[in-house]
């Protein structure tokens, strides 16, 4: 919705009153989230809310996307056109959330947490090849993975680098961050270092 909502945003100067009548009715999703968020809502509960107040709202919103894609008479090119277009070519994705109470209504949380490698973007230049700069996309996506499920990443490494060669390859899978979490997170693995500090 965060993407949807910016393309509306980027078409305001080629028309201003679509884009602030749908500025508007995107914000009042967003207002429905809040007050799930502010009443700490999860679950059925959650899902409840997001089915009476904020399905209406995706509905009335898909509604005037398509009437005023049929109605508008601009151009491919124009700035509103692109932005009914992206609606309406992604709106099985965006209702995704009123289906599932563990789907967020965007995914700022991620691109928030995958900023580093952009901000980074120069440190990288000295990757030295192709296969360089892979391997550092894998760890600063590891690393992110690690701070959504409230995980130190240094604890996560040093347990995992000395695990991985006596645990089963059959059971790689309980290395990833999230199950990681639940076998190993509460007895993890300590450096040499860590001894000495303590």
């Amino acid at each position: 919705w965060a993407h949807t909502r910016r393309e509306f945003f980027e078409s305001q100067d080629a028309d201003p009153q679509r884009a602030a009548v749908a500025l508007e009715m995107i914000g009042s999703i967003y207002v429905v989230e809040a007050e799930i968020r502010d009443r700490g809502l999860k679950g059925a509960k959650k899902q409840e809310v997001r089915l009476t107040k904020a399905k209406p709202l995706v509905e009335a919103f898909f509604t005037w996307v398509a009437d005023t894609a049929a109605d508008t008479g601009l151009l491919p090119s124009n700035p509103m056109s692109k932005a009914l277009a992206y609606a309406h070519k992604r709106r099985a994705g965006l209702e995704v959330f009123l289906s599932d109470a563990d789907v967020p209504i965007d995914t700022n949380h991620l691109e928030r947490g995958l900023r580093v490698i952009p901000m980074g973007r120069k440190a990288w230049l000295f990757c030295w090849t192709e296969l360089g700069a892979k391997q550092v996309g894998i760890v600063q996506s590891l690393l992110t993975t690690c701070r959504l499920h409230d995980i130190n990443p240094y604890d996560y490494l040093v347990d995992v680098l000395q695990r991985v060669s006596q645990h089963p390859a059959s059971r790689v899978d309980e290395l990833t961050p999230r199950l990681w979490k639940q076998h190993f997170a509460a007895n993890p693995l300590r450096s040499d270092l860590y001894n000495i500090s303590n």
